[in-house]
């Protein structure tokens, strides 16, 4: 009996409703990859419970669930209000003020500083998700914006606000986000996520800092800002990853626009070979309710299709009634997809010019064997981790498994689409390594007599170079 499992990578968000170890156990016995850590909520005495749990379950049942640790970024808030609510009216005029004061309904507050320097007369200023819309009439540049309301509502303490017309000067790692990427990178945290990336140099900037560090940690770009989309092909060839981040990118560029950038971005990184993940609301619904909606279901369905790596889940396991239903139910769909889609085998043309040309188009033959030989497995033996991310950019329906010595490489690979790693430190020669590699998987009932699989590695096994060698065999 062969072990199946899904390509497609899932990540759960850790909360209230998740964040004990039988839940986390639960969560991964259904599914899921990758946990992500939200750095908007939680201090770090519970993060740190929670990356302690992971590395625990990792350690006794032999597993590499890795952690994405998301930062908070410049999310500009409103402060508290009187009696925990205030209604505002449409046609009426709103001051908003650059100070901790307490808000009411003609005067309300907001933790960004620099609101009255950034905005201009006729700039949008969205509520709570676009729920609430005023328009800004005058600023004073220092203090002061004044507006009118265009859609009104209840404005209830600590809601974000959005400004898609305006060019925000904030950081996008501020004095918190800072704190918190030390606090991730002392505990080895494998993937950072930077919030309301803008620019190249805001990826420069947290990579800068990794490195002063020491620290392998590969970074996720979060897309949500219509700078980030005016930026984007150099966004992604600097980042190591990409979010796809449909809540603040929906109310900052229009919600209709979100599927043809959603399909944009996906298929950029899937060129250039750049995990990708797809996030927000994808199951909803379930926070809620045991079960999804017909449109969720074919919103993940679809996003399998377009090419996404990893797919994302924020409230449903971390706040919702049903974490565990709702991974399961995602698995289901994610197999369904992968069962009958043409998902597999994406062709891609090389550089001949690339310093990495030779091994690019080794990958790319073995990936080619493994198709017309209908191969079980491809497996590779790898020290960066580039031969990993090259086999996954081909989405070969052969399975994947990765050996290396390298642990911290095994978690990070767990976020990528595919991928399936074993830690192995016994470099000989490379019939014997080849032999050993067969036997771990034959035991773990990935492979079974008859089974072809395909080895790519590097001659001689000891330098651990870029692949130059493919071996087709079978298990007899």
């Amino acid at each position: 009996m062969v072990t199946h499992f899904n390509k497609t990578k899932i990540i759960a968000t850790v909360g209230p409703a998740s964040n004990s170890p039988e839940v986390l156990r639960a969560l991964i016995t259904e599914g899921v990859d990758v946990f992500r850590l939200n750095f908007s909520h939680g201090s770090h005495a519970d993060h740190l419970k929670v990356i302690e749990h992971v590395r625990k379950i990792n350690e006794e049942q032999n597993l590499n669930i890795c952690l994405l640790q998301d930062l908070q970024g410049p999310k500009i808030r409103i402060n508290d209000v009187v009696d925990g609510a205030v209604e505002i009216v449409q046609g009426q005029r709103l001051k908003i003020v650059c100070d901790k004061s307490i808000g009411t309904a003609d005067r309300l507050s907001t933790s960004y500083t620099r609101l009255a320097q950034d905005v201009k007369p006729g700039d949008a200023i969205l509520i709570d998700d676009g729920k609430l819309e005023v328009t800004v009439i005058s600023t004073d540049g220092d203090m002061e914006v004044e507006t009118e309301v265009v859609y009104g509502g209840v404005v209830k303490p600590r809601k974000g606000i959005n400004l898609p017309d305006t060019v925000v000067t904030a950081p996008s790692l501020t004095e918190k986000d800072i704190q918190d990427l030390h606090f991730g990178l002392d505990n080895n945290v494998e993937w950072i996520a930077l919030s309301f990336v803008r620019k190249v140099e805001d990826i420069h900037e947290i990579k800068r800092i990794i490195a002063e560090r020491g620290k392998d940690t590969r970074v996720v770009a979060k897309i949500e800002k219509p700078e980030a989309i005016r930026n984007i092909d150099s966004i992604i060839a600097a980042t190591d990853a990409v979010m796809v981040a449909r809540g603040d990118l929906g109310v900052e560029i229009g919600m209709e626009e979100v599927p043809m950038i959603q399909k944009m971005i996906v298929e950029k990184c899937n060129a250039l070979g750049k995990p990708v993940i797809v996030a927000t609301q994808m199951m909803e619904s379930m926070i809620t309710s045991p079960r999804p909606t017909r449109a969720e279901t074919n919103d993940v369905a679809n996003a399998v299709m377009d090419g996404a790596d990893t797919l994302m889940l924020s409230a449903e396991t971390a706040a919702g009634m049903y974490p565990i239903e709702t991974i399961r139910s995602m698995n289901r769909t994610i197999q369904s997809v992968e069962s009958q889609a043409e998902v597999f085998h994406r062709n891609f043309v090389f550089n001949p010019e690339s310093q990495t040309f030779y091994n690019d188009t080794v990958v790319a033959n073995a990936v080619g064997l493994a198709r017309d030989t209908d191969a079980r497995a491809l497996i590779g033996l790898t020290k960066s981790g580039y031969t990993a991310f090259q086999l996954a950019k081909h989405r070969p329906k052969a399975n994947i498994f990765i050996f290396t010595d390298n642990r911290v490489l095994l978690n990070t690979l767990n976020l990528v689409w595919g991928i399936r790693g074993y830690y192995y430190d016994r470099f000989v020669s490379t019939d014997d390594t080849i032999n050993d590699l067969k036997d771990i998987l034959v035991k773990e009932g990935h492979l079974v007599e008859g089974d072809v699989f395909i080895n790519i590695g590097s001659m001689p096994v000891m330098e651990k170079k870029r692949a130059n060698m493919i071996k087709l065999s079978i298990v007899r």
